[in-house]
């Protein structure tokens, strides 16, 4: 599905991404990890072209994003930021932005049912006309991932999609995110900080260090050894049942 070829990149003279290579399949999830200042966000921007690598690629069904548009790398790769500023605009408008990759001269019924079948599906139908400034961080973070399933993408990006949201809301949004990865064949990449959460709901983790790969591997690979060495902190791995936790600290 997605093969990320040797990406590198620079701000500057400081090297942030050296050489990071990874795959990923079919409706699978994957989660990316690693200390703060490892890359993980700039890796998602440099694999959307938001920012250009300074070398590598990335190739998607066989196709290489180097030479595409903007508008067919976002019929392919949908992204979610962040942070995404509250403005004074309905739900179900902010949700029709998703398909503007599509759209040539305005909007038809194509795009309409699209935006309504992926506001049912999420459970959006009470909110669509309310004003996205009148949401809170949940509700905000759900509309955002509607308005990047719309878009009909073959990667979805989600970058800390669980942030500033509680336990609830952390396990309902990954929830989605799995289900719809699954149900629809779209390969999610999603930064994460919550190893708990990872493994409950990533098939694989790819690790960064240092702006470099250190690992990408099966949640049930995932041991103390890894996380020590990737954030040098003592942990444990257990398993119950067919889950795995991690416990930090000895």
């Amino acid at each position: 599905m997605i093969d990320v070829r040797n990406i590198s990149f620079s701000y500057g003279q400081k090297a942030v991404l050296q050489d990071v290579s990874f795959s990923a399949g079919d409706g699978e999830v994957v989660g990316i990890l690693g200390n703060n200042g490892a890359g993980k966000s700039t890796l998602i921007t440099c694999i959307n072209r938001v920012r250009r690598p300074d070398s590598g690629d990335v190739i998607i069904d066989g196709l290489s994003t180097g030479s595409m548009k903007e508008r067919d790398i976002a019929r392919l790769i949908a992204y979610v930021p962040q942070n995404t500023e509250a403005v004074r605009i309905s739900v179900f408008d902010s949700i029709l932005l998703g398909r503007r990759p599509y759209i040539r001269w305005g909007m038809g019924r194509e795009d309409i049912e699209a935006c309504q079948a992926v506001i049912e599906r999420i459970g959006l139908g009470s909110l669509q006309l309310r004003c996205m400034d009148e949401l809170s961080g949940g509700e905000m973070q759900k509309v955002m991932l509607a308005r990047a399933l719309v878009q009909k993408p073959r990667v979805m990006l989600l970058d800390e999609p669980t942030s500033n949201l509680d336990p609830r809301n952390q396990h309902e949004m990954m929830a989605i995110v799995r289900d719809m990865a699954r149900e629809e064949h779209i390969t999610v990449l999603a930064v994460l900080h919550d190893l708990n959460l990872a493994l409950r709901f990533c098939d694989r983790l790819f690790f960064l260090k240092d702006g470099r790969g250190f690992c990408c591997c099966g949640r049930d690979e995932v041991d103390g050894g890894i996380i020590r060495d990737v954030y040098g902190i003592d942990a444990e791995v257990f398993a119950a049942g067919d889950r795995r936790f991690v416990l930090i600290g000895g």
